[in-house]
């Protein structure tokens, strides 16, 4: 396997197109957008730059990384020398699936197709293809170059082979990969998004503010961020669509959204992406101040 085609070309997509470069893979990157496409380019070669930085990498496997990629516009064009497809598009269901169907006709049966969604089932996606048995999930974690984890999974009928070659591949990337079957919010996020939920009702509930529920999480729980800050990162709009997967998913009132995170999202509020969420976000700060709306 030495040619991957990476749909997608936002934060998860260029990371997990920087990530295969690095280790070697020849990358073609998607999107609908050339502009969209060069700053992805952008963002790698400056996350690439703090690499030769830190010392973890020299300015010729920067240089070797960026000769790996190329862009496209087109879909059929990106995707025909593929030996795996790995789709990084909105978290939306209906443009998974179009996406699928797309790429079904496109490859050969042999092309194994991966999602990075964080919660859409790989299973329904399977679904309209013409080979569901090589469709898996590989939801690998921001940000991708640093983070061990990928999550595998397991759709109804995603092959024993597909499955070991991907554990196998994101190996060769320097990851850790888990095996999980195909439920609702698999692992993390099914784990992950009701605690998040559960912060943000602590902080619509008036039981503490922002930072104290954060400080909190973090002292007393050990995690290197709180949950609202996470959420910011996450943004907020795909955490409103993990809950509502969740919540459909399993029809239980227990992953309905906050009420709070639905009104943040319907104004635009969606965290760190958007420059305010529970935090605001300045390009010259990178002081940590709680948003004007949750200040007292």
């Amino acid at each position: 396997m030495k040619n991957i085609t990476v749909i997608g070309s936002g934060t998860m997509g260029n990371g997990i197109a920087h990530t295969f470069a690095q280790h070697g893979f020849e990358v073609s990157l998607v999107d609908i957008s050339d502009d969209a496409l060069s700053k992805a380019l952008q963002t790698i070669g400056n996350n690439l730059d703090r690499q030769v930085k830190k010392g973890t990498i020299t300015e010729d496997v920067k240089s070797d990384t960026l000769s790996r990629i190329r862009v496209f516009t087109d879909l059929a064009e990106g995707a025909q020398n593929a030996n795996l497809v790995i789709e990084a598009a909105t978290e939306n269901q209906e443009i998974k699936l179009k996406l699928f169907k797309q790429l079904s006709e496109i490859c050969s049966d042999k092309v194994i197709l991966a999602s990075n969604t964080s919660s859409i089932s790989i299973t329904k996606i399977a679904s309209v293809t013409k080979n569901q048995g090589n469709v898996i999930g590989m939801h690998f974690m921001n940000p991708v170059p640093v983070m061990k984890l990928v999550e595998v999974i397991r759709g109804y009928a995603t092959t024993d082979a597909v499955t070991e070659t991907i554990m196998e591949l994101s190996r060769t990337l320097g990851k850790d990969p888990v095996e999980v079957n195909d439920y609702p919010g698999f692992v993390a996020n099914r784990i992950l998004m009701p605690m998040i939920n559960e912060a943000i009702y602590t902080l619509y509930e008036g039981v503490a503010g922002v930072q104290e529920i954060d400080t909190v999480m973090k002292l007393g729980m050990a995690h290197p961020m709180g949950p609202l800050q996470l959420a910011d990162f996450i943004g907020l709009d795909v955490c409103l669509a993990i809950l509502k997967v969740l919540h459909d998913g399993f029809g239980n009132p227990k992953y309905a959204p906050c009420p709070l995170l639905v009104n943040m999202v319907a104004a635009g509020h969606l965290g760190a992406k958007t420059g305010s969420g529970f935090y605001k976000y300045t390009a010259d700060s990178k002081d940590l101040v709680v948003a004007d709306k949750f200040s007292a």
